[in-house]
């Protein structure tokens, strides 16, 4: 009889297993060849074979500037976001401790006291003080899913949290490179207006010489006053700069200490490691694969609930009322409980919950694999970013060489008599043209550094 027992439950242990009650997650194919595109190729995808990666190293040691490390520690203590993503992981830390909890038996306390009297007679008194032991038996997997699936999201809020973390830390360098950035086009243009103030000067004494027209004094003015309306467009995109920075920053708007642009130091070689580090290293990738991992145990727990529930419950209680009259002092009462109860039919409801559940998988890993596909083509786009930048740079520093040689030559040309007003202002112009495509360019360098760096997972250190 008992080996026929023990047959019964192997059965209904490999019945079970069958149907991928116990199962864990295991993380299915994804092909991550060629996710990152070569720079310098229209239709190859880089191929690395190194494990390093830019995006494993610590933040402080891409962004070196004291002054920026100071933002982002500041940044990384009060941002809003930053303080909201710990609070949910303390929320889901607490709903694991719950579905851990549900294992062990459930107590309750529950003393009561009666005072009866019958047609004028001395009343009687009988209480009872019980205590309850409740044990849900989880043969069928239903809290050991609900266990599993709360750990998926305690690791996937924690991977929100470093998704906040470095999305923060991005964000911050990209605002304090364009403060940088908008401080060295203001410099560039408040040079140019004071040039351009000396050649309305040069003009005007022309004039009184009988060497010029009224109208070179006049476009000569013109053009002095619009470099410096460019200024003043420049002061205040540099207010609201420090305004949003210090948003960010969780503080009052206020101006924002900083260094200079042209005295930062970046990293210039870079290492994308091999693709599939993207899963591990981009903490938003993790973070849609432990969602996935999560519905996947909310799947085995639907299939679950359409196997019995067995619960054990077990009463202990001090009473002078046992049910065969009333004695004093009390007296203990013990009793035990086992209940079965088997889904037959619930209004369609687990078929239901069973199809949601598989749906919201289908869709957790839809929006896995779109993840990975983004990382991929958030590589692609830092790494062109940078290269096509720093191109750019290059030979604009050529140009803005030259162009400053073409205002001084103008200039002369101008004084001898040989150059009309209109060609020192359009060779003023492009000068200042070319110095702030430059300058822009040059931010677009640090810019690709920093998606870069964040692309590839990094700000986690």
């Amino acid at each position: 009889m008992n080996m026929k027992k023990l047959m019964l439950l192997a059965a209904g242990a490999l019945l079970m297993t069958s149907c991928g009650i116990y199962n864990k997650y295991e993380r299915p194919e994804v092909n991550t060849t060629g996710l990152v595109r070569d720079v310098q190729s229209n239709s190859d995808t880089l191929a690395v074979s190194d494990t390093t990666s830019f995006g494993n190293l610590a933040w402080r040691t891409v962004f070196t500037d004291p002054q920026l490390q100071s933002l982002i520690e500041l940044g990384l203590q009060n941002n809003t976001n930053m303080l909201n993503a710990a609070l949910n992981v303390k929320m889901v830390e607490d709903q694991l401790m719950v579905a851990k909890l549900a294992f062990v038996p459930g107590f309750t306390f529950s003393p009561q006291g009666t005072i009866a009297s019958w047609d004028g007679n001395p009343a009687t008194k009988t209480y009872s003080l019980p205590i309850t032991a409740s044990w849900n038996i989880d043969l069928f997997g239903n809290l050991l899913n609900q266990k599993r699936s709360a750990q998926m999201a305690l690791l996937a809020t924690k991977d929100y949290q470093l998704v906040v973390q470095t999305k923060v830390i991005s964000n911050i360098a990209n605002m304090y490179y364009t403060l940088l950035m908008l401080d060295k086009q203001l410099q560039v243009v408040d040079d140019m207006a004071k040039l351009t103030e000396e050649t309305w000067n040069i003009m005007k004494i022309q004039k009184e010489l009988g060497r010029v027209k009224e109208t070179s004094v006049q476009s000569a003015e013109a053009n002095m006053y619009s470099v410096k309306a460019q200024a003043t467009e420049l002061k205040r995109q540099i207010r609201e700069t420090e305004n949003s920075l210090s948003l960010l920053l969780g503080q009052q708007a206020q101006s924002i200490q900083r260094g200079t642009f042209d005295g930062q130091s970046l990293p210039s070689e870079f290492s994308t490691g091999i693709g599939l580090q993207l899963l591990a290293n981009r903490p938003d990738v993790h973070y849609a694969e432990m969602s996935l991992a999560q519905c996947f145990y909310d799947v085995n727990t639907a299939r679950s609930r359409f196997y019995p529930s067995i619960t054990i419950s077990a009463t202990g209680a001090f009473t002078n009322s046992g049910g065969m009259g009333i004695v004093n002092p009390g007296k203990w009462l013990l009793s035990a409980v086992g209940s079965l109860v088997q889904p037959i039919f619930a209004h369609g409801q687990l078929v239901a919950g069973l199809k949601v559940a598989k749906s919201k998988q289908e869709q957790a890993f839809n929006t896995w694999q779109n993840a990975v596909l983004s990382a991929g083509s958030e590589v692609s786009n830092a790494l062109v970013l940078y290269n096509s930048s720093a191109e750019k740079s290059a030979l604009e520093a050529k140009q803005v060489e030259s162009l400053k040689k073409n205002v001084e030559y103008n200039q002369m040309l101008f004084n001898d008599g040989s150059a009309t007003y209109l060609e020192v202002i359009t060779a003023q112009q492009s000068l200042l043209n070319a110095e702030l495509s430059k300058v822009q360019d040059d931010f677009y360098k640090m810019q690709a550094v920093v998606n870069l760096y964040y692309a590839l997972g990094g700000g986690r250190y």
